[in-house]
């Protein structure tokens, strides 16, 4: 699993002069199999294909089997992929046809990057042999074609645009000092004597933020708690050594110590307070991250409040949530359809 902030240059941490790949001279590699199985299912699943007498819509991605690699050789990116896919798709009449269906696959045996888009194979099937299973086989071919190579062409535009971010490091003399104004409107960023990590803790004129978003995990509360309080399931979705003590003013130490900090105030299966900070922010600068658990029908919700994040780095936190955090929970552990079904 690629370390936490490689998907962003703001998250590049080390110190050019200490650099393991310093003006980008050595090959460096960073999977991207996981990102690639997820990106592939957002785009595909329920994607509908309307025609005159129907409408068809890919219901399941069975089979996402494959590689997708990023390398880097001399400041220049190289790109690996090759994927083989099967689509299931169901179809129905339109109004006045309502009761004919019918169902059928799509094969994609060679998505890769030696072929152009419109040299990948998309290969319709049905199952029924009436004339309204025939009619909607040849729409998926004629029009249906069409638009899922536009969504593997977009999956092949994130790969190289989105994913490769922050592979290709800046040189020695292209980093600089990033400098935060003060913001006027904004009081300054303050904890509590009582609830400060080990050692003095500055006051800083940084402008933050904060947003709230909400995650649903088809698995008991006491499980989608340990994902967040117990270092052996830590270590399996980080795919990485972890230090964690997970007790009030307990430190974890998360990615290779990119992520750090200190248990606030933990209630079992509800609530997991914390302390957290991103080694490449302002020294000094200490979020709050708050997790709440609420059991439901099918699973577990759990709701993320994550306050006092420097302004520039909003959008690239809630990035790594996703890609760091919730993606391989699910991933990891069959916690969200959001992978299950192709791994």
């Amino acid at each position: 699993m690629a370390k936490w902030g490689e998907g962003d240059p703001r998250w590049i941490v080390e110190e050019r002069p200490d650099a393991t790949n310093v003006n980008n001279w050595h090959w460096s590699e960073k999977n991207a199999n996981r990102w690639s199985q997820g990106k592939l299912q957002e785009l595909l699943m329920d994607l509908k294909v309307e025609g005159e007498k129907g409408t068809a819509q890919i219901k399941e991605v069975s089979k996402c089997e494959g590689e997708a690699v990023v390398n880097n050789r001399k400041g220049k990116l190289i790109f690996f992929y090759d994927w083989q896919l099967d689509l299931k798709w169901e179809a129905k009449g339109n109004e006045n046809d309502s009761k004919l269906k019918c169902k059928g696959k799509i094969n994609i045996p060679n998505l890769s990057e030696e072929n152009a888009v419109d040299e990948i194979d998309v290969e319709p099937t049905v199952e029924e042999s009436s004339d309204f299973a025939y009619t909607m086989k040849q729409l998926m071919y004629e029009k249906g074609r069409k638009l899922i190579r536009e969504k593997i062409a977009e999956y092949i535009s994130s790969l190289k645009e989105e994913y490769s971010q922050g592979l290709i490091l800046p040189k020695k003399e292209e980093t600089e000092a990033k400098v935060i104004k003060p913001a006027a409107s904004k009081a300054p960023v303050k904890l509590s004597s009582q609830s400060q990590l080990s050692g003095a803790v500055k006051n800083m004129n940084i402008d933050t933020m904060s947003f709230t978003s909400r995650q649903n995990l088809f698995c008991p509360i006491n499980e989608a708690y340990k994902c967040f309080t117990e270092q052996r399931m830590v270590e399996a979705f980080t795919r990485g050594p972890v230090k964690m003590e997970a007790k009030p003013r307990g430190k974890f130490e998360l990615f290779n110590g990119n992520i750090f900090g200190e248990f606030i105030e933990l209630e079992e299966n509800l609530k997991v307070k914390q302390y957290w900070q991103n080694k490449s922010w302002p020294s000094g600068v200490r979020s709050i991250v708050e997790l709440t658990f609420d059991e439901e029908p099918e699973g577990t919700s759990i709701v993320l409040k994550h306050s006092g994040i420097p302004s520039s780095e909003l959008d690239a936190t809630k990035q790594g949530w996703e890609q760091y955090y919730w993606n391989p929970i699910k991933a990891t552990f069959g916690f969200g359809s959001f992978l299950t079904d192709v791994l």
